[in-house]
């Protein structure tokens, strides 16, 4: 076992954004030379609530908080990076992320979407049906989506 099973998470939340297709949110990040794609997520700021951090993230990655929090996840999930990229990200300081995860109803149109931010982080994005999620995402975050995708079930059919 490495070094890096004693690192920390980073605290930080992540979001489902379902539109009224009952379809889910999720764009290329910039830094990503694969065909990753994932759905917005960040970190918490020291003394934020994890809902207002979700609104927070919405509003800096994709240009909108025209969207309504449907359910928080029961807990915190967790995943680890893979080895070789701790050294690269957050400056080596953990070995991956704990979430809290919510699913937001989109209240928009596309139009109110725009990638182009202040700070981007994505290249591109689309809306893609939900069971398709844990195959386009990078293999290290699958079993996550797959776990998302069960739980927040109920709220992507109810949309």
């Amino acid at each position: 076992m490495s070094k890096h099973h004693e690192l920390p998470y980073r605290q930080g939340v992540g979001i489902m954004l379902i539109n009224k297709d009952k379809n889910v949110f999720v764009a290329k990040r910039i830094d990503m030379t694969s065909e990753a794609w994932q759905m917005p997520q960040g970190g918490i700021d020291e003394g934020e609530k994890p809902r207002d951090s979700a609104m927070r993230e919405l509003g800096e990655e994709i240009g909108t908080e025209k969207a309504a929090i449907l359910a928080e996840s029961k807990g915190w999930y967790t995943y680890d990076l893979p080895e070789t990229l701790i050294p690269k990200i957050w400056g080596g300081k953990y070995r991956g992320q704990q979430q809290k995860w919510y699913a937001m109803r989109f209240d928009g149109t596309d139009t109110d979407i725009n990638i182009a931010t202040k700070h981007p982080e994505f290249s591109e994005w689309k809306w893609v049906k939900p069971e398709t999620l844990p195959d386009i995402i990078v293999p290290f975050k699958r079993e996550l989506y797959q776990a998302l995708v069960g739980e927040f079930a109920a709220y992507i059919n109810k949309h």
